[in-house]
């Protein structure tokens, strides 16, 4: 019989001299047998402190002073690490929000599965291996033995996280913790993760405390909603109660920021007529090296792909995570080369070899990345980051500071900002900081790859609308990559869906998603969670 996960009043000490003195403050809750409880709130808001406190993997620095977390009867705070590794994996199980940086890039994952069955079971070898394949089975892996002797780097990311929902389960937990474990993943690897999820939560019993910010996700699997805002709990109830009627301003707040999956009208004559880059042909192929044992293996990314965007627009790029979305925003960046086509942009081709390498070419085309902690140099300050760029145009170094205040303000943050590092940053305000240094040079056409899939509903909903407003005041054109179809449909005005490296269907953004031609845009639309929500 599993047990009740009890979480009593709960204080969780930061280190002093923040603007906060505690991460988590006077928090209780529950999670029963056969129950899905779903944590919601912003970024910083202690979902994911509360829930490593009830594994004893608090980072240094963070201590619990107040309260008792219990599982049944059995108390967790104080614990010897020697307990701990026995509830760990056995009793209690997580599954992390990051599984590339969760599991170890040098063991195979099936090897990875297998231990957690060695350190605290008496199989022998042949039953540990059938248990590793009947797990990776079980959560949907048909290919077993292919990802069993992958490393993790090998697979793709929705793999990854099966695997790691395969070593959570590994020994029949009576609780399972999931932290944001469909946050960066296409809708139809989501929508596959969480089928997986529920069959399995409800085939055990098990009682699940889900970490997100998806209120889709939340009204499709939550029995109960906990939303957290700076520390605290401000309301908790029944899913059908916290959505459909929130007695708290805040979780309204919340709520009212989730992206419409209806595209908003267009006025007739939003759009130029211009055309700004006319893509033909594109294709691109990568090579995997052969050795002794192995052929060469060849890869096609790209299949002959062709659109146009006009002055002014926003496109639309979408599909799941394989389909060649980031390499098309990479070629047309100058970050990687293509095998064939051609990249007119008014009458320059971006394929043609050494383009990039002209100065003004390199200005008119900027690219936002996915991860603006990754793509935003850490050992200079904002003001180094900003002004490089212009300075590289030939820009005099006083003038690009000067700028560089100019776009500060035009991306609501402060002048202070500019001697500060990245990692002073929360991740909304490094995104916009990605969007200041895209826009420095006065480029014509932004790519942006993914720019908004890893932050919470309401910093999301400030940053779509900073770029609405920047494409507006700046006449931008914009490639906007997502596979968040809601997010498409408030800001593009044309939608193209990939898929294998193929258009499958490109057209407005309000055809495409309210009368969708071809069936695998129809399979993404009805993938995504939450869908008759709202």
């Amino acid at each position: 019989m599993s047990a009740e996960l009890i979480i009593e009043n709960i204080r969780i000490a930061l280190p002093k001299g923040g603007d906060r003195a505690f991460a988590v403050e006077d928090v209780s809750l529950r999670v029963r047998p056969g129950e899905v409880v779903c944590v919601v709130g912003e970024s910083g808001s202690g979902k994911s402190t509360l829930a490593h406190a009830v594994l004893g993997l608090l980072p240094r620095g963070l201590s619990v002073t107040q309260g008792d977390i219990q599982l049944g009867d059995q108390p967790l705070l104080g614990q010897s690490l020697a307990v701990l590794r026995q509830i760990r994996g056995c009793r209690i199980s997580m599954i992390f929000q990051e599984p590339l940086s969760a599991l170890n890039p040098l063991m195979r994952c099936g090897e990875q599965v297998l231990e957690t069955l060695r350190e605290h079971t008496h199989m022998s070898s042949e039953q540990m291996q059938a248990r590793v394949a009947e797990l990776l089975q079980s959560v949907g892996l048909t290919d077993h033995t292919r990802v069993a002797g992958s490393y993790p780097f090998q697979l793709s990311g929705g793999q990854r996280q099966r695997v790691m929902i395969a070593m959570a389960l590994a020994l029949e937990p009576e609780i399972l913790i999931a932290d944001e474990p469909t946050t960066a993943l296409d809708v139809t690897t989501q929508a596959q993760i969480l089928r997986v999820l529920i069959e399995i939560q409800q085939r055990k019993g098990l009682g699940v405390l889900f970490i997100t910010h998806d209120f889709g996700v939340v009204s499709e699997i939550a029995d109960r909603v906990v939303v957290m805002k700076g520390g605290r709990i401000v309301e908790q109830g029944d899913a059908d109660q916290v959505l459909s009627h929130p007695q708290e301003a805040y979780t309204q707040a919340l709520l009212d920021a989730v992206p419409s999956s209806v595209p908003p009208e267009m006025p007739d004559t939003a759009l130029a007529a211009d055309t700004l880059l006319q893509v033909e042909g594109l294709r691109k192929t990568y090579i995997k090296r052969g050795s002794l044992f192995k052929p060469e293996q060849h890869f096609q990314a790209v299949k002959g792909v062709s659109f146009t965007i006009r002055k002014g627009e926003t496109v639309g790029l979408v599909g799941e995570s394989g389909s060649g979305k980031s390499t098309i925003g990479r070629i047309l960046a100058g970050l990687i080369p293509a095998d064939a086509g051609h990249a007119d942009m008014q009458g320059v081709d971006l394929l043609k070899a050494q383009a990039f390498e002209d100065k003004s070419l390199r200005r008119r085309v900027q690219m936002i990345f996915q991860d603006p902690y990754s793509s935003l140099n850490p050992r200079h300050r904002v003001s180094s980051i900003l002004t490089a760029g212009m300075m590289a145009q030939g820009v005099s170094r006083d003038s690009a500071l000067a700028r560089a205040k100019e776009l500060l303000r035009i991306v609501r943050l402060d002048e202070a900002a500019l001697e500060r590092f990245p990692h002073e940053f929360s991740g909304g305000q490094r995104q916009r900081l990605g969007f200041a240094r895209a826009i420095a040079v006065n480029p014509e056409l932004i790519i942006a790859d993914e720019p908004v899939s890893a932050l919470d509903v309401s910093v999301q909903e400030q940053v779509l609308k900073l770029l609405n407003e920047l494409k507006t005041e700046l006449s931008l054109s914009m490639l906007f990559i997502t596979h968040d179809l809601r997010v498409a449909a408030q800001l593009c005005e044309r939608i193209i869906v990939l898929q294998h490296g193929e258009i499958v269907e490109q057209g407005d953004a309000i055809e495409v998603l309210q009368s969708p031609q071809h069936p695998y845009t129809r399979a993404l639309i009805d993938a995504m969670p939450g869908r008759d929500w709202k």
